[in-house]
């Protein structure tokens, strides 16, 4: 399998093993709540840290979420995201191993970027998961208003998604409930007492010779699947469907064999690889989240708390463990806590103490925005 190169990867390699293990020290002082709670927020640097994780977590954490610097060229208030390329690839790799290391054999890891190092990561972490561990590219609409001053105007950040076993990841990941507009989807033209449907169409993608029989519509007419096609369930089935009041021709009672999908039966939906700012919120969104909870936004590029419950929701279950080694202001911990997940959060900056901790402090005495 082809890999990428860097200045010094071979030294990179070897940098998780050269990590020293080091003692979490407990400051009493900043802790908050429930004493036997196993919730942390850890000030320090994610390498070190993440490493003295390792002999009590290995294996054990659902969901890993980060956020890292996404080596814009710029230097912002809290951190300086303005590393030589090579330099940036030889800060992710070494972590990237710790975090596979600590990730559940059903879990899966989430990574914001944007095109500055996206599309270079997505080959080194190609070697450090695998590429079967590979899910999918999530693309979120960060952004809703449009850049005058640029050539083609940002709309969304990326979200790689790799899982420990994408196969196993996917027969444990949750769906998505139906958001308004799909719901609205959903119509009673006939004032069935059931409640809102859809039309579901009767037919599938090839030919199936036990699956051609001819179905008679209300005005008489005989039907056979399109061609190439055939029909999607038995003729025992389709029976079952006319007992049950469920079978639908259109309006005119004639056309096409479909089947009622009500509402309130409908299942919740596969989550899909665009997300719309409507869904997932945005960064002005985040931005007022910041000020509502400290009366200023204190960070130029934090993420949006719907956008996180989106990922926890997906890729967790109430009482399982989620991590951001790159915790910032301190977002996923706090709606994994409302989410009732377990978290660990690790930032090394001062705001681990200034912003963190008083924000998870609310949290844990019941603060629900967002």
């Amino acid at each position: 399998m082809p890999w990428l190169e860097w200045h010094k990867r071979d030294d990179d390699l070897k940098a998780t093993a050269k990590t020293p293990y080091r003692l979490l020290q407990p400051i009493q002082s900043l802790s908050h709540g429930d004493e036997d709670a196993p919730n942390m927020l850890i000030q320090g640097d994610n390498l070190e840290a993440l490493k003295a994780l390792l002999p009590y977590y290995a294996g054990q954490v659902k969901c890993i979420f980060i956020d890292p610097p996404y080596n814009t060229k710029s230097a912002f208030e809290h951190y300086d995201d303005n590393l030589e390329h090579a330099q940036w690839l030889s800060m992710m790799y070494p972590r990237m191993v710790l975090l596979r290391e600590l990730l559940a054999e059903d879990g899966s890891i989430w990574i914001t970027l944007d095109d500055n190092e996206a599309h270079y990561f997505k080959v080194m972490c190609d070697e450090i998961f695998g590429r079967r561990s590979f899910v999918a590219t999530v693309c979120w609409e960060s952004r809703y208003s449009r850049s005058s001053d640029t050539s083609l105007s940002l709309s969304h950040n990326f979200l790689f998604v790799y899982a420990k076993n994408a196969e196993k990841w996917k027969s444990v990941r949750n769906k998505l409930p139906r958001s308004q507009a799909q719901a609205a989807q959903y119509k009673n033209p006939d004032n069935d007492p059931r409640g809102p449907w859809r039309a579901i169409p009767f037919d599938a993608p090839e030919v199936r010779a036990n699956l051609e029989y001819p179905i008679t519509t209300p005005t008489g007419k005989i039907r056979k699947p399109p061609q190439g096609r055939h029909w999607a369930r038995t003729e025992e089935q389709w029976l079952q469907l006319v007992d049950a009041g469920l079978a639908y021709f259109g309006k005119s009672g004639d056309g096409a064999p479909s089947f009622k999908q009500f509402l309130s039966e409908a299942p919740e939906i596969v989550p899909n690889t665009w997300w719309e700012h409507e869904d997932a919120g945005h960064t002005d969104e985040a931005q007022k989240e910041g000020k509502l909870l400290f009366g200023a936004s204190t960070f130029a590029t934090p993420k949006p708390e719907r956008l996180m419950k989106r990922i926890i929701h997906i890729a967790s279950q109430p009482g399982e463990l989620v991590l951001d080694s790159f915790l910032g202001s301190g977002t996923t911990a706090a709606v994994a806590h409302k989410m009732g997940r377990r978290w660990i959060g690790i930032e090394m900056g001062e705001h681990a103490r200034t912003y963190c901790q008083p924000r998870l402090a609310k949290v844990i005495d019941g603060e629900q925005g967002g």
